[in-house]
């Protein structure tokens, strides 16, 4: 039986620049295990692995195949096999700092339309992981949702949701209960036709649970929080593409216990910050003393939290290092906080002398 890959999240972009390659069969990567992949293609699943040569062609990590990439692929000579010739261009990429590795990058999905950043209203609620989440999915190119979760749970849903006003802005905010049902059809009306969705978020807040009410059935395991601290338990392994009854694919990803921004858009995840900064009377202002600073004239208007400003710069530092290697990244440090290795070493020493007294 033939595959209809639109079911799929085929785009007419993407199905046009399959047509110019006729003799390379199209697919779409719905999941990864180390170097082997799973495809879905217009003849079912095939198993899958990167060709040789373009192993050897593709220069960094994110470059290989990835859960939603659009792929050309070749069969094995043994027809068991199908080989990934060509990474299709990305209309979207979600892509985090890899952990662990210094200045790697680490892609989450690709060709994503809307991005559910998840975060449930117990104990794990927390304004400043939003915006960070917020900064990372406004970069992927893709539209971010924020789900609040486990409103069942919540005393005083208003007070979170005015405790993430400033932070959301333009972004459309969902409060959901997997336990009662509540926000399950607002959250449906985003995956039609042939979008594609991703939910990320933290491990515990109940991706996987939302998951299985879009699917209609338990098609991914889902665990209960620890009581004693409301912290998760990673459910989720690894990525999944996983098709919808009512049209449209969803990308499940594992919880991020740490989120190490890779790259981002502050001017749209700060854009009460960005949009007070262009009138600034100085084009480089950094919004700490300079004369004319509307960031901080807000700030002592009270129109603009502290707070918030904080986040900003935060955020800033991190992105500035994002490019760079450990030894790079370690020499700005150096500058940043003492202005010259020269002048650490002098700290270094006077605090050596401090300590012997």
């Amino acid at each position: 039986m033939k595959i209809d890959l639109k079911t799929y999240g085929l785009t007419d972009q993407i199905d046009q620049l399959a047509a110019t390659q006729p003799e390379l069969t199209l697919a779409r990567v719905t999941g990864q295990h180390r170097e082997r992949y799973d495809l879905i293609s217009a003849v079912g699943p095939l198993p899958a692995q990167v060709a040789g040569k373009l192993q050897h062609d593709l220069a960094v990590e994110t470059d290989f195949p990835a859960v939603g990439d659009w792929v050309l692929t070749t069969l094995a000579p043994d027809h068991q096999l199908a080989l990934i010739q060509t990474v299709l261009p990305r209309q979207s990429v979600l892509e985090r700092a890899a952990v662990g590795k210094t200045g790697a990058g680490q892609i989450i999905a690709a060709n994503v339309d809307t991005i559910f950043i998840c975060m449930s209203l117990n104990a794990n609620f927390n304004p400043h992981r939003i915006e960070r989440y917020l900064t990372m999915a406004w970069d992927s190119g893709a539209v971010p949702v924020v789900v609040l979760t486990k409103a069942d749970l919540c005393a005083d849903v208003p007070a979170k949701l005015a405790a993430l006003a400033d932070v959301t802005l333009v972004v459309d905010v969902l409060t959901c209960s997997a336990q009662t049902g509540d926000g399950l059809a607002a959250l449906k009306t985003y995956v039609t036709g042939n979008q594609t969705v991703s939910f990320i978020g933290s491990s515990g807040v109940g991706k996987s649970t939302l998951i299985n009410g879009l699917v209609g059935h338990a098609a991914l395991v889902t665990k209960e929080i620890r009581a004693d601290d409301d912290k998760g338990r990673h459910t989720t392994t690894s990525r999944e593409l996983l098709r919808l009854p009512a049209g449209g694919v969803v990308i499940d990803t594992p919880g991020m216990r740490e989120l190490q921004v890779q790259g981002g858009d502050l001017t749209k995840a700060f854009a009460d910050v960005t949009a007070l900064a262009a009138h600034c009377k100085f084009r480089n202002c950094t919004h700490h003393t300079e004369p004319g600073c509307a960031v901080q004239a807000a700030i002592a208007a009270g129109t603009l939290a502290a707070e918030r400003l904080t986040s900003y710069r935060k955020l800033q530092v991190e992105l500035s290092y994002s490019d760079m290697n450990a030894r790079e990244r370690e020499d700005a440090k150096i500058q940043r906080f003492f202005g010259s290795k020269k002048k650490m070493k002098q700290a270094r020493s006077h605090m050596q002398q401090i300590r012997r007294r």
